[in-house]
């Protein structure tokens, strides 16, 4: 494995949820293994967990981490080529990944979307520029359009939580005030092709996630019916994509509460966090003892100290 941009990247993906499984034993197992080594953190937009557990799970293998801030630490990068640099834009992006890959032996890249231009945002210009010119591993830890990192971290999460029968998991659209990416969405989705498991997307009309990703996926646009029976209930917003990027509806109509989980087979709760408490999900599903989501934010050090290792394992 060079780099880790999509969960595709992985050589076997059951291995890395044993080998996160694993690590959550033993975290200090393989501490010797990145000793002397460097994994630089560069992030484009904000973060808590990911910035958090990322650098935790680099140093439980005994990594030195440095973190750098690009929107108000770092010279801002250009990425097209060819272009006279005359504008606010005062570095290269091909100068700053080879500069990185001197500093660093691996680089982790968090970069959201516009969400103004699909195009732009489908052609990851920040995180394929820096696995262009880089000369380390590039690892994802959020972009324009996937969140590997949190997919594994969910991929652990659903296994230490597995039923005794065929689980029926759901992801279903909740409101938000701010228009939101669709890179948890997808990437969920792309992982749950590894689960032996009934998998239905419920969401409004006009917020269908890219056809490409969901093809072969019952879409259901009435969530109580699209709840009935489940074992998993994955909330999350997202703007919408045919109308790039636009919020479409504002009310409450779709917030997750005690009522609608009250139509699942008990079902355990899942979201990636930051949630808007009581408009994404109310109090009382947030905080009553089937969610998950304390656990599932654990889960992200060694979902990326398994991305770590086994990139270490295929230097």
């Amino acid at each position: 494995m060079k780099h880790f941009i999509t969960l595709k990247d992985l050589p076997n993906f059951k291995a890395a949820v044993d080998l996160a499984k694993s690590l959550k034993q033993s975290p200090y197992e393989f501490e010797a293994q990145g000793k002397r080594k460097t994994l630089g953190l560069l992030f484009f937009n904000p973060s808590l967990r990911t910035r958090l557990s990322s650098q935790k799970a680099a140093q439980q293998l005994g990594f030195s981490t440095m973190v750098m801030n690009f929107s108000n630490e770092a010279w801002a990068l250009e990425f097209e080529d060819g272009t006279q640099m005359r504008g606010i834009r005062s570095e290269h992006v091909r100068e700053a990944a080879a500069v990185v890959s001197q500093y660093c032996d691996m680089v982790a890249i968090r970069a959201f979307a516009s969400l103004t231009d699909k195009a732009q945002d489908e052609a990851e210009i920040v995180l394929n520029s820096f696995t262009k010119y880089a000369d380390i591993p590039v690892i994802n830890m959020e972009s324009a359009t996937g969140h590997p990192l949190q997919a594994l971290a969910d991929a652990l999460t659903l296994e230490e939580h597995k039923t005794l029968h065929r689980p029926k998991v759901v992801l279903t659209w909740a409101p938000h005030p701010k228009a939101l990416p669709h890179a948890v969405g997808n990437s969920f989705t792309k992982m749950m092709e590894y689960q032996d498991a009934e998998y239905v997307i419920t969401n409004p009309e006009g917020y269908d996630l890219d056809k490409n990703i969901t093809k072969g996926i019952p879409v259901i646009h009435n969530q109580e019916e699209a709840l009935k029976g489940a074992d998993f209930v994955y909330a999350k917003n997202w703007c919408s994509y045919s109308q790039y990027g636009q919020i479409l509806r504002t009310d409450n109509a779709w917030t997750l509460t005690e009522e609608k989980m009250a139509l699942t087979n008990n079902a355990k709760f899942m979201h990636c966090l930051p949630v808007r408490r009581n408009i994404v999900v109310t109090d009382g599903v947030l905080d009553s003892p089937n969610s998950l989501v304390i656990e599932q934010a654990n889960n992200r050090t060694f979902a990326a100290q398994a991305v770590l290792k086994t990139l270490l394992d295929h230097a």
